[in-house]
């Protein structure tokens, strides 16, 4: 069963870029044969492809900020968020990880990312029943 994953697309902010880092991280590296990415923008155009794929999957959703447009977008397409992730949160729990940057993140971003990377590669793996490899 695979996990989709759909971060934040907060163009212009450094949480955004943290949501979809640690997105690519997950199904890149951490759990590349279970989870994938559906991409909100996809969500957002409507995309036939992208409201089923939420639809029929668990699915984990990272916001950046407030407005929480992963999940809204998720619920909207007719999916529900089995897992939710915020940055903040994550921030609040690794305050040494200060992210800055958008186009690339500064060291405290990346290791930020990696924190909620690890973070969602374990939601993944209790949503799937299965271990990393």
């Amino acid at each position: 069963m695979n996990v989709i994953i759909v971060p934040c697309s907060g163009i212009g902010k450094s949480y955004g870029t943290v949501t979809r880092e640690a997105a690519y991280l997950v199904a890149e590296e951490l759990r590349p044969d279970d989870t994938q990415i559906v991409p909100l923008s996809l969500l957002v155009l409507g995309d036939e492809d992208a409201q089923a794929a939420v639809r029929d999957a668990q699915v984990i959703t990272l916001d950046g900020c407030k407005l929480a447009c992963a999940t809204v977008n998720v619920s909207q397409a007719g999916g529900a968020a089995a897992r939710e992730f915020t940055v903040l949160d994550c921030y609040r729990r690794n305050k040494q990880f200060k992210p800055q940057g958008i186009a690339e993140l500064n060291e405290g971003g990346l290791a930020l990312a990696r924190a909620l990377a690890e973070e969602v590669a374990q939601a993944a793996e209790e949503l799937t029943g299965t271990e990393r490899n």
